[in-house]
């Protein structure tokens, strides 16, 4: 049972890495995307007609469909299961546009959402309707630091995800444990993260 949750565990930081690396290289072409891990209420766009397969099998295939207008949705053992899809906004993310209304919306209970900005390109993730983590793709060499990031976002945990509200732009606290990656929460948490890292 142990060794089942540590493989499924594994998988889901290799998805997480997955999805923040085609993030990434899609800001960086100035392009946008909305990536959803969970489930979520969607209309297709477009006829689906590639069936359900692995996303860390093939990253250029799901490159390929999150640059369709509409929402990548993955489900939660890493199979993409609709693209091009839209997700009713029940939630606005002040001063950002539809895509990250739609983001909001979607990261409900256990959900994942990846959404790449193609304004500021910047990937942002977020878990129980906040904002968690914010990667640069303009900073230099920032791919390296994707492994770590997805780290530390597990090592965080529950306790910290997000203080930001869907009305706020900013967060109440952002710290950058490594360069281009920025980690919201609440100071508490933060703090004793920074405590553990800093062996104190």
């Amino acid at each position: 049972m142990k060794e089942k949750k540590e493989k499924t565990t594994k998988e889901f930081k290799k998805l997480e890495e997955t999805l923040i690396q085609v993030g990434l290289r899609i800001a960086k072409r100035g392009e946008g995307a909305l990536f959803v891990i969970g489930e979520v209420k969607y209309t297709p766009l477009v006829n689906q007609s590639i069936p359900p397969f692995k996303a860390i099998d093939n990253p250029k295939l799901l490159e390929s469909l999150a640059l369709m207008d509409g929402a990548v949705i993955i489900n939660k053992k890493g199979f993409v299961t609709a693209y091009g899809v839209r997700i009713k906004s029940t939630k606005v993310f002040k001063n950002f546009g539809t895509r990250h209304s739609a983001a909001i919306s979607a990261a409900t209970g256990d959900n994942l959402v990846v959404i790449v900005s193609e304004e500021d390109k910047k990937v942002r993730i977020l878990r129980k309707g906040k904002m968690i983590m914010q990667i640069d793709a303009l900073q230099r060499n920032v791919e390296n630091n994707v492994s770590g990031a997805v780290k530390m976002l597990e090592t965080i945990g529950a306790g910290a995800v997000g203080t930001i509200g869907t009305s706020l732009l900013l967060p109440t606290l952002g710290i950058a444990f490594l360069p281009g990656v920025i980690f919201f929460g609440s100071a508490y948490y933060l703090g004793k993260e920074i405590k553990k890292k800093l062996g104190k």
